[in-house]
């Protein structure tokens, strides 16, 4: 026993020392490099804030001197930390009482300073650019640019070169004392076996001892495996086990950090395509072919809103906009592909949604977005600090259903899950198209075709966007069907009786349906649209052959 008692200290000893090496040096590096990634990163925000300062029409000069401040001052911070980290890597060299990989130590010894050097160098080139925007030519602005770009991208590399070692560390040394953890439970298996022999009852203390200890480590490692970051082992001994045991707690509340950064990052991209690309179900490398139904969105009059709000508050009003908008889309298993200003790109399709439910779905998610414009105005007062002389919030929407290309599109540093084709083209004319109809949501033929069991649509016209030749049927959708009021089926009714007319140059035919229309809902800007184009045709008649595609001439 004495002998299997001396393995098994030697054991638990080399246990100990890859746990200290994890808790001690290697997982708080790990920290220090995240932490200098997140100010270079926040240090990036700042310049491309500086650079949207600097473009605009009337700079703010306070605004600006302060996100040049917030520069530096990153800036300086990656650098202190950068520091701190050689510095606990020169302690790591020097400590004789834990064995650590010093070949791996030594390579990083080099690597930080590099990431600080490429940080330096990536201050310097804003700095210059800077200058060559107020005081140079627009050539020598564009090779600063690129210059100042080219540093951003060592910098990136810089730091994964970084991360990417430390990770390696880390997993070699977890799996190292995943190993002498094994052997340690094998030793005690051996004296429990030896005690047993000497005595059950002081074996069966012992041993209950020891195995309830691995127990609650073993049950935690799974509790982690299985996605439980909330766990925590509690050992009330002070051998090595309570060494494992804290360094493991350590360990998961480092995960939890991680999972936190995560979930934030989840609000860039959609957590689903995260999640697909890590499990490979979607392509990281070239696109694939899907019919699926793209949706955008746009705030109308905007622009003019703006220039009655300070910066502060533009941002805080599409913020709490987006946040209803973003929730609707989510909750309809929809895709948001990017903000464009005011306006929102969304799309719904497979492997994310049911190939035969896109359509639907987005078309459902759009009336509830509708809806929640109600919630969004009574909230305005709140947003904008004021009560009256309130803007008029309204939004127009395009939804087309077809063929797109699907995939991972961008440059080999930054990259995006987007959709692109006719099909994305044509929602956008769609959303645009609402202006010069008067409507809030219009939607292709395929679209129509998808969802019209369950909601209520009217065809419009027959368009030509700019950008396309074949025309296209254009359908407004007014609502669930079975929601529909009395009034808006009579009108709905009437217009398809109309258009049918004015497509046969049934001018008469056509003035009479439409003001029907108008006489049910004196609101319907489509009609009146269409009876101006009538009085219009009546003064110049279209020819014989005409078809009755209307063209759009501007986007």
């Amino acid at each position: 026993m004495v002998i299997v008692t001396w393995l098994s200290v030697l054991n638990f000893r080399q246990l100990n020392n890859q746990v200290r090496a994890l808790s001690d040096y290697y997982l708080p590096l790990q920290e220090q490099v995240a932490s200098v990634e997140i100010l270079i990163r926040q240090q990036m925000v700042h310049m491309e804030r500086l650079l949207a300062g600097m473009e605009a029409a009337k700079p703010d000069e306070e605004y600006l001197t302060q996100e040049s401040n917030n520069f530096d001052n990153r800036g300086i911070n990656a650098d202190q930390v950068v520091d701190s980290s050689v510095r606990m890597l020169t302690e790591a060299k020097s400590a004789k009482d834990i064995e650590l990989d010093d070949v791996t130590l030594a390579v990083l010894s080099e690597q930080l300073p590099a990431i600080q050097s490429a940080r330096q160098r990536f201050h310097a080139a804003f700095r210059i650019f800077q200058i060559e925007a107020e005081e140079g030519t627009v050539r020598s602005q564009k090779i600063m640019r690129d210059a100042l770009l080219h540093e951003k991208d060592n910098v990136d590399v810089e730091i994964g070169k970084s991360i990417d070692i430390l990770n390696k560390l880390t997993r070699d040394t977890a799996a190292q004392a995943k190993v002498e953890e094994q052997r340690a439970i094998e030793l005690n298996w051996i004296i429990t076996a030896i005690a047993t022999s000497l005595g059950l009852i002081f074996a069966w203390a012992v041993s209950r001892s020891l195995v309830d200890s691995v127990k609650r480590l073993l049950g935690g490692t799974q509790a982690v495996e299985k996605g439980d970051l909330g766990v925590e082992i509690h050992v009330n001994t002070r051998d090595e086990l309570a060494t494992l045991a804290n360094s493991f707690n350590h360990m998961v509340v480092g995960l939890r950090e991680k999972e936190h950064i995560r979930e934030t990052f989840g609000k860039y991209v959609d957590p689903r395509v995260v999640r697909g690309l890590l499990e490979n179900r979607l392509p990281a490398e070239g696109g694939e072919s899907h019919v699926m139904t793209v949706f955008f969105s746009d705030l109308a009059g905007f622009t003019q809103m703006c220039e009655g709000m300070t910066p502060d508050t533009a941002v805080r009003f599409l913020n709490r906009y987006f946040s209803f908008m973003a929730e609707v889309i989510r909750e309809r298993q929809g895709i948001i592909d990017k903000y464009i200003g005011d306006a929102v790109m969304a799309f719904w399709g497979p492997p994310f949604t049911d190939e035969k439910s896109h359509a639907e779905l987005c078309c459902i998610a759009a009336l509830n977005q509708m809806a929640k414009l109600d919630e969004f105005r009574t909230a305005l007062p709140d947003i904008l600090g004021m009560k009256h002389g309130l803007p008029h919030i309204d939004t127009r929407m395009g939804i087309a259903t077809g063929e797109v290309t699907v995939g991972n599109i961008g440059s080999e540093t930054a990259r995006g899950y987007t959709v692109i084709g006719d099909t994305v083209n044509l929602a956008s004319r769609l959303e645009q198209a609402n202006k010069f109809y008067g409507t809030h949501i219009l939607v292709n033929e395929e679209t129509w075709q998808l969802a019209k069991d369950s909601l209520a649509f009217r065809e419009i016209d027959s368009l030509r966007v700019a950008g396309k030749v074949e025309p296209v049927r254009v359908f407004e959708l007014m609502g669930f069907a079975e929601e529909l009021s009395d009034a808006q089926k009579q009108a709905s009714e009437s217009f398809e009786k109309g258009l049918v007319a004015y497509r046969k140059q049934d001018w008469e035919t056509a003035e009479v349906a439409f003001r029907t229309v108008l006489g049910v809902m004196p609101s319907d800007q489509p009609s009146r649209v269409l009876l101006e184009r009538i009085e219009a045709f009546k003064q110049s008649p279209p020819s014989m052959d005409w078809d009755g595609v209307w063209i759009a001439t501007h986007k």
